[in-house]
């Protein structure tokens, strides 16, 4: 046993190494820059861990969620190591203690959100610890936020390529469970990251199973069933905090010991929801999409989307949480058709006034990473696969999820297709509610079947849909050409 491997035995248990964590490892206690995309339950985390542990100094993460950080220090100290992380809720006494440890150089990881690194007293620290030897590495976290391409853009990760003046000599590290080839160039480009070290791991874990439903007006006996079914710990998703309440409610209603987390909770609430959630023996916690990055519980048998994820390389992080013990696990979204369209006027809500141009190219791309989530939701294709794809992995079927294990009834579409691209041929440009309605009134009560097929005719690329939020519609040329010499379009409904 090596070095490395003592050090990993001792401060964490492990007699070895994930797949991928021992070249980024080795690349930052050589002082390289690297780029590490490890899947979630990969084991990320200790990349920046344990350099620190080996070395004796400081490692600073950044971090973009106040969850994380909490949970990741948590942990940490649990294990006897010695951690902290500064963030605008922090109390007082802990952020002197935080302060402190700085000071008598006793640290080892210090987490901190990204808009600190621009206070002065942030900046003389880490210029400080860096010409005084004492700086291990520099660590971003979650580092796809840095790039508009990725699925959660911070606005705050783009100055973080600044630190590199301040500590022209400290190794820097970026991480991401995801992060397609368009997103790991601007990483490299915008941390100025210099000849990284890159390691990039399958983002497919064979333990989970995947499951998209529509979701019908009260899904309380779905969610029921599947909670029924699961093992260990369960994770739900809600999109508003107002939802996070009102389910976390409903399954207490049910006598279901559920326990809401959001970013409107006071921080001892947080804190406290989320040690119930590591330390019971099977929490039900429900949460808004900000919880979960980071989060280090591996029994959990379930993750739950109660609406539709507005990015597939966001979903392959949040069901990731999923299965981190290796054992088979769930993942399931019950959606509906409305979900896209309230995403859509919610991410336009969002950009009020004047915006730039590169805000408007940020929301066109928003809307685009939406409807590829909508294409796995409502496509035929193995969820696995179709998910993979969009961070430019391609697999063989994985054969455990409901589109792999169902055999579908299957049906001509082709017929509807050419009723709905006329009526689009003599209005372009409408909106998709709006072409509901008219066809509706050639099918009455089929509305929302004949938006679910112009959303596959989408898919299909016989129709082209605005980036704008609006969903207008217009007629491709191969839509055109299948007016011209129709062809089958076999669809499951």
């Amino acid at each position: 046993m090596d070095r490395l491997e003592q050090s990993l035995q001792e401060h964490f248990g492990w007699s070895s190494f994930r797949a991928g964590q021992r070249p980024v490892v080795e690349a930052v206690l050589a002082g390289r820059d690297a780029l590490a995309v490890l899947p979630t339950g990969g084991g990320k985390s200790l990349c920046y861990q344990l350099p620190a542990l080996v070395r004796g100094g400081l490692v600073v993460v950044i971090s973009p969620l106040v969850a994380l950080m909490e949970d990741q220090v948590l942990q940490l100290q649990r294990r006897g190591i010695a951690a902290a992380c500064l963030h605008a809720g922090l109390a007082p006494d802990r952020r002197r203690k935080a302060l402190s440890a700085l000071r008598d150089e006793s640290l080892r990881l210090l987490y901190l959100a990204p808009e600190r690194l621009q206070g002065e007293a942030t900046r003389q620290m880490l210029e400080n610890h860096s010409s005084e030897g004492r700086l291990v590495a520099l660590a971003v976290d979650e580092a796809h936020c840095i790039s508009a391409w990725g699925h959660d853009f911070r606005p705050d990760y783009r100055r973080l390529g600044q630190i590199r003046s301040l500590c022209p000599g400290v190794p820097m590290l970026a991480l991401s469970a995801t992060a397609a080839p368009r997103v790991r160039a601007d990483i490299i480009r915008l941390l100025d990251l210099r000849s990284p070290s890159v390691q990039v791991s399958s983002a497919r874990r064979s333990n989970l199973r995947y499951a998209m439903r529509r979701r019908p007006r009260d899904p309380m006996p779905m969610v029921l069933e599947a909670l029924k079914a699961s093992r260990g710990a369960t994770l739900i998703y809600a999109r508003t905090r107002r939802s996070v309440e009102r389910w976390a409610e409903r399954l207490q209603e049910q006598e279901i010991p559920a326990t809401p987390y959001h970013a409107g909770l006071d921080p001892e609430a947080r804190q406290l929801a989320l040690t119930q959630f590591l330390d019971q023996e099977r929490p039900v916690l429900v949460a808004t999409v900000a919880f979960g990055m980071g989060v280090d519980r591996g029994d959990v048998g379930l993750v739950l989307h109660l609406d539709l994820p507005s990015t597939p390389e966001g979903y392959l992080q949040e069901s990731g949480r999923a299965g981190r013990d290796g054992l088979p696990a769930d993942c399931l979204v019950l959606f509906s058709p409305g979900d896209r369209t309230s995403l859509g006027w919610a991410m336009q809500a969002g950009a009020r006034g004047e915006i730039s141009a590169d805000e408007r190219s940020r929301l066109d791309l928003a809307q685009q990473q939406l409807r590829r989530m909508e294409a796995v939701a409502e496509g035929e294709m193995c969820r696995e696969q179709a998910l993979l794809l969009t961070v430019g992995e391609l697999v063989q079927p994985c054969g455990r999820c409901d589109r792999c294990t169902a055999t579908p009834d299957r049906r001509d579409w082709s017929t509807q297709a050419q009723t709905l691209l006329e009526h689009l041929a003599e209005k372009d440009g409408t909106d998709l509610r709006r072409l509901g309605e008219r066809l509706a009134l050639v099918e009455p009560g089929r509305n929302e079947r004949w938006t679910w097929l112009a959303r596959r005719l989408v898919q299909e690329e016989l129709i082209r849909e605005s980036d704008d939020g609006v969903q207008r519609l217009y007629l491709r040329d191969s839509g055109r050409r299948f007016l011209d010499d129709p062809w089958p379009l076999d669809y499951a409904a």
